[in-house]
């Protein structure tokens, strides 16, 4: 007999046994038949790839081009081989006595300066074969500078006769009748050794005659300016002068004269529309130097002289593309620098700033100057890159490499 209900509890115990039974049978099925890490209903993964790239042969290497070589300085060899001192001298021109040789004999002997100007109404120094042995005893090409613009700014008139200022020229004279009238005076120049002038003037002035600048300036009217002062330059070339181009960033509008103290310039952007339209064809002129005035621009400078502040180097270099060597105006005998700072300090803060050449008309001094350049390579305040560069374009310009 059974107890009542005791059927019912028994079937409901082997339907329980059945179902647990075929439930392991199908989890045994799935582990045997998928992999490890995948669950029922789980898509398999990507194959891997991997984040190195594939080996490259010798073979294959050795086929690829090398990289291109920097390009190589011809000046390099020739600035390795000069003591720092000999590349500072290199970058200063110097005022000598115009009666002879002797003092310009003492500057390029005792120092080796890579240049000297010749100032004043006496032309001793510049007669016959005066200049001779002061060449002979400069190891290196030696630059001889004069102020010869014509009008009022001129050195050779007793040797070579009157020339008409720039703005008699532009008045009377044809472009063409500018360029022969250069080159005579070129020719007479170089004749008696010099190498250089200082000349020509690229202000836009209509200032009256005889302010600092008036009529050294060919004209007010940029295109005008431009065309006889790229005249006067190409005369100078044909005599194998080096003319410098003067005087950046504009000293035609400024509200006063900087050899008697500071002066200031219209706003930069005023300059673009006016003063600095010469220079946007630098590239025209061929080999020259431009020289900076000590003018304050505002908006450019920040209170400095132009030859001082780096701002206004840079405005040559970049937006006018000039490569070739910046000079100063002159640092020892202009107030706009001179009631500011000493002979010495004005030299090393122009090299500094971006020139690469500073001139004093003054004379003498080369020794203490060089003294203190050389300590300002050693402090750092003048980097010794910023020498090299400059004594680049200097080397250049001469055409030693």
């Amino acid at each position: 007999m059974t107890r009542p209900g005791g059927g019912r509890a028994g079937t409901s115990t082997m339907l329980l046994f059945v179902a647990v039974g075929a439930l392991l049978a199908a989890a045994m099925a799935v582990a045997t038949s998928a992999p490890d890490d995948l669950t029922a209903g789980s898509a398999a993964p990507e194959p891997a790839t991997s984040s190195v790239p594939p080996s490259t042969s010798s073979a294959e290497r050795s086929a690829e081009p090398p990289p291109p070589k920097p390009p190589e300085d011809p000046c390099a060899a020739k600035i390795a081989a000069l003591p720092l001192r000999a590349r500072l001298a290199q970058l200063v021109v110097v005022g000598v006595d115009p009666r002879g040789p002797a003092d310009a004999l003492a500057a390029v002997q005792g120092e080796q300066v890579g240049g000297i100007f010749i100032g004043g109404d006496d032309v001793g120094l510049l007669s016959a074969d005066a200049l001779a042995p002061v060449h002979a005893a400069s190891a290196l090409p030696l630059t001889v500078a004069v102020d010869d613009e014509g009008g009022r700014v001129q050195r050779i008139e007793a040797i070579a006769g009157p020339m008409l200022s720039a703005r008699r020229m532009a008045a009377d004279l044809s472009p063409d009748q500018v360029r022969a009238l250069a080159h005579e005076r070129g020719r007479a120049l170089r004749e008696r050794g010099v190498t250089t002038d200082l000349a020509p003037v690229l202000d836009t002035s209509g200032q009256p005659d005889r302010t600092v600048i008036g009529d050294r300036s060919f004209s007010p009217d940029p295109d005008t300016a431009l065309g006889y002062a790229l005249a006067f330059a190409a005369g100078l070339h044909d005599a194998d002068v080096v003319p410098v181009v003067k005087h950046f960033p504009g000293h035609g509008n400024t509200s006063g004269d900087s050899h008697l103290g500071a002066v200031q310039s219209p706003p930069l952007d005023a300059l673009r529309a006016t003063d600095l339209v010469p220079y946007r064809h630098l590239t025209r002129f061929g080999e020259v130097v431009v020289m900076l005035g000590h003018i304050d621009v505002p908006g450019l400078t920040g209170g400095k002289p132009a030859t001082l502040s780096p701002e206004a180097y840079a405005l040559l270099r970049g937006e006018f593309g000039f490569t070739g060597p910046a000079m100063t105006d002159d640092l020892g005998a202009m107030r706009a620098v001179t009631d500011l700072f000493s002979l010495p300090d004005a030299v090393t803060q122009a090299l500094a700033a971006g020139a690469d050449i500073a001139l004093w008309s003054s004379g003498g001094r080369v020794g203490e100057v060089l003294d203190h350049l050389e300590r300002a390579v050693a402090a750092g305040t003048l980097p010794a890159a910023r020498v090299d560069e400059a004594l680049r374009r200097v080397l250049a310009s001469k055409q030693v490499c």
